[in-house]
């Protein structure tokens, strides 16, 4: 049982800054913004560090707490569940976590109504459900990524006022997030070109914005291959397949309802069908996979061998196939 961690006190430990002028702030901003050792969402932007400044101040917070752990993500500000348990325990109340790699239970009682439990469960089903096990994090360190989920679950219930307006993590509003929680970067951006064939202040393709602005499947699965061979995650990799699922020429001709020669016109099947289909096929094919002792990351690069694409661009006709398959496999092994 989680009940206090080393980085819960290291978040609270440093005393927040003596109160500055706007002026002194942002001098103080801008020669910080020269750091090579800051986030980089702050390297060289004087006026981010100082909305974390001010932010840090609010909370009454040490400003590096705010850099290092409050990331905002469209203009809305996160934590990680780190912080986010700090907040929780700084406002006096109790907060215990218990959990591993299938489920993971968050409990807090208010220090003003100790008789009451407040719970949240999250459990592998749950992020199964959500999509979010083809997440490289969720697949290298699930027991983590659901602890944090059920944190911000039961903070956001409990004791909001303790949060300061930080209701989410940064993986929950769609940034791709280390083990930690703190971002690598986020949905809709992608790392600089480290090689050494390209500039380091040279920004790759945002393939995200490419595949929005596919008129078809076909064009956002030709993205998809641009970014997968420029060396994308597979975390920015799930987004970019994710718009393709939404644009014409998704649903293929094996998708389609049967037509009998010389009979009425069978009534077609809703784009909505067809996604809860194909959602239901991918995740009996996982199961199947998980029988045959595969993992998630095992199992789709054993559809692509077989099936030449990405198991999110998969009908559910070859999803099928491939499940029938792969229960080959475990019947010959019994």
């Amino acid at each position: 049982m989680t009940v206090v961690t080393l980085a819960d006190h290291q978040h609270l430990a440093a005393p927040a800054m003596p109160r500055m002028s706007v002026e002194s702030k942002l001098d103080y901003c801008k020669a910080f913004a020269a750091s090579g050792l800051l986030p980089r969402q702050f390297r060289g932007q004087p006026a981010n560090l100082l909305y974390a400044v001010e932010y840090a101040e609010s909370l009454g917070l040490h400003p590096m707490v705010a850099i290092t752990g409050v990331h905002v993500i469209e203009g809305k500000p996160t934590a990680s569940a780190a912080l986010i348990s700090a907040l929780v325990r700084r406002a006096g109340h109790r907060l215990r976590v218990t959990g591993d790699a299938t489920a993971a239970t968050a409990q807090i009682i208010r220090a003003d109504d100790p008789e009451f439990v407040f719970e949240v469960r999250f459990t592998i089903e749950d992020a199964r459900r959500a999509g979010l096990l083809g997440k490289d994090v969720w697949k290298k360190y699930p027991a983590s990524m659901l602890k944090a989920r059920a944190v911000s679950a039961v903070a956001r219930d409990a004791c909001e006022e303790a949060l300061f307006g930080v209701h989410y993590t940064p993986e929950e509003l769609g940034a791709v997030v280390d083990q930690e929680g703190n971002p690598i970067y986020l949905a809709g951006e992608i790392q600089r070109d480290t090689s050494e064939q390209a500039p380091q202040d040279v920004e790759r393709p945002d393939f995200l914005a490419l595949a929005e602005d596919c008129p078809d499947a076909d064009g956002v699965r030709a993205v998809w291959a641009q970014a997968k061979a420029a060396g994308a995650p597979q975390e920015y990799l799930d987004h970019v397949a994710a718009v393709g699922r939404n644009k014409p020429g998704a649903k293929a001709a094996a998708e389609q309802p049967p037509v009998e020669d010389s009979v009425a016109e069978v009534e077609p099947v809703s784009d909505a069908q067809i996604a809860a289909d194909t959602a239901a096929a991918r995740a009996e094919m996982y199961d199947a996979a998980q029988a045959a002792g595969l993992d998630v990351e095992e199992a789709d690069e054993a559809f692509e061998v077989a099936h030449g694409c990405p198991a999110v661009f998969a009908t559910a006709e070859q999803l099928h196939a491939q499940t029938a398959d792969l229960r080959e496999v475990v019947e010959g092994g019994q």
